[in-house]
């Protein structure tokens, strides 16, 4: 997996390991944690055993991502203080995986941001309803 910036970090250097366990990694781009804020604070839970996706995790390594994600959380909350999250999977490139490693998106949310209100059921309704 030479090309896969999760097993290879420093593919992506603007990417930082904010916290880790035995099986998972919470990685950070440094703009995500520093700059726009619609997104300040975003991060991804990843298995360091290169999985595909979500449906490839063992396990140990659900109830790892699991602890991390809870970890993940109470970092956010303390340090940028968010009003909600969205939190979610993309699985098989239709879905919107662009990398082929298991990652799972951890996204605060702010009051007063342009997408307020609209969580990941926005897609669907907003599609639906021009049909």
């Amino acid at each position: 997996m030479k090309a896969c910036p999760f097993c290879n970090l420093d593919l992506l250097p603007t990417q930082r390991i904010n916290m880790r366990n035995d099986h998972c990694l919470f990685l950070q781009l440094v703009e995500f944690r520093t700059k726009r804020d619609v997104i300040k604070g975003a991060g991804v839970i990843v298995p360091i055993k290169h999985k595909e996706t979500v449906f490839d995790l063992s396990s140990k390594e659900w109830s790892a991502t699991f602890s991390l994600l809870k970890q993940a959380k109470a970092y956010i909350d303390e340090r940028y203080k968010p009003n909600g999250y969205n939190v979610g999977w993309n699985c098989e490139e239709v879905a919107g995986q662009h990398i082929p490693h298991a990652h799972l998106h951890v996204l605060p949310r702010y009051e007063g941001e342009p997408l307020a209100g609209k969580g990941i059921r926005y897609m669907f309704k907003t599609t639906l309803s021009s049909d």
